[in-house]
C-alpha cells in the first residue's frame, strides 16, 4: 500500500508519522533517534511503499528559515542521496509543538504522560503531514522538491537568528 512519510526532524530525535493507504488521514507512527532515522525508514520501505515525504521546514515568523533549518537541509541531503526516487516536500512546521500540546490536552493525555518529548515529536510529525494531505486535498499543490532538483534555500538558512538585548 502506498504512503506517505511525515517527519518532525531534531537533532536528538525525530517524530514519523504516515499516512493512511488513501492519503486522507495522518498517524502518528513512532519517535526515533536522529543517528538511526535512515536506518528506520530503509526497513520501513521495505515492508510498505512509501510514495513522499512531507518534512517539517523550520521557519521565523518573518518566514526566513530558521536556525535550525541547516540541520534539517543536511538531513534532506541524506534522506535523498538514500531514496532519490521519492518526492520531498516541505512544510511550515511553526506551531506545531504547541498544537502538538493542545491535541493531547483535548485528547485527555494526563500532564505526566504529555510531558514525554517522544509523543510530542511524533504528533507534531502527524500535524505536518495533515497539514500537507488536507492541503493536497484541497487541490492545492504545495512546494515540490524532486531529489536532483532539491532547492532547499541553503543559503537563507544559514542565516543566524539574532537574539534580542534585554
Amino acid at each position: 500500500m502506498d504512503r506517505i512519510i511525515g517527519i518532525d526532524f531534531g537533532r536528538k530525535r525525530v517524530g514519523v508519522a504516515v499516512s493512511d493507504p488513501l492519503k486522507i488521514f495522518a498517524s502518528a507512527l513512532d519517535t526515533v533517534p536522529c543517528t538511526k532515522i535512515i536506518d528506520y525508514l530503509k526497513k520501513y520501505s521495505e515492508t510498505e511503499t512509501i510514495t513522499g515525504f512531507v518534512i517539517g521546514y523550520p521557519m521565523n515568523l518573518d518566514n526566513t528559515p530558521s536556525e535550525a533549518a541547516k540541520d534539517v537541509d543536511s538531513f534532506i541531503k541524506a534522506l535523498t542521496e538514500k531514496f532519490p526516487h521519492i518526492t520531498v516536500t516541505l512544510e511550515d512546521e511553526r506551531f506545531t509543538s504547541v498544537l502538538a500540546h493542545r491535541a493531547m490536552i483535548d485528547g485527555g493525555m494526563k500532564a505526566k504522560d504529555r510531558k514525554d518529548k517522544n509523543s510530542v515529536d511524533k504528533i507534531s510529525a502527524a500535524i505536518i503531514l495533515q497539514s500537507f494531505l488536507d492541503r493536497q486535498a484541497s487541490g492545492c499543490d504545495g512546494t515540490r522538491f524532486a531529489a536532483d532538483n532539491l532547492s532547499v534555500p541553503d543559503s537563507l538558512s544559514r542565516n543566524v537568528t539574532k537574539k534580542r538585548k534585554k
